[in-house]
């Protein structure tokens, strides 16, 4: 597909995806990279607690409040 066709398609609405190659796509800055960390006892407790409560995984709530904490940084 030429690029004006494929611009013309993707500006009228249609759909483009049939189009693209989409078996190498990556998202920015979101490749994992395993990490380990020592917690006290009653740190993993509470975060145990609040992940059940939340309906989430341990893993999940860390991960979410390290966002939050960096993001609110300012980075």
């Amino acid at each position: 597909m030429k690029a004006r066709k494929f611009d013309s398609d993707f500006e009228s609405g249609k759909n483009i995806t049939d189009s693209l190659d989409l078996s190498k796509i990556k998202r920015p800055n979101q490749i994992q990279k395993r990490v380990n960390v020592d917690f006290p006892t009653w740190m993993i407790d509470s975060l145990d607690k609040e992940a059940s409560r939340l309906g989430v995984t341990r893993q999940s709530i860390i991960k979410v409040w390290l966002a939050e904490r960096l993001e609110n940084s300012g980075r």
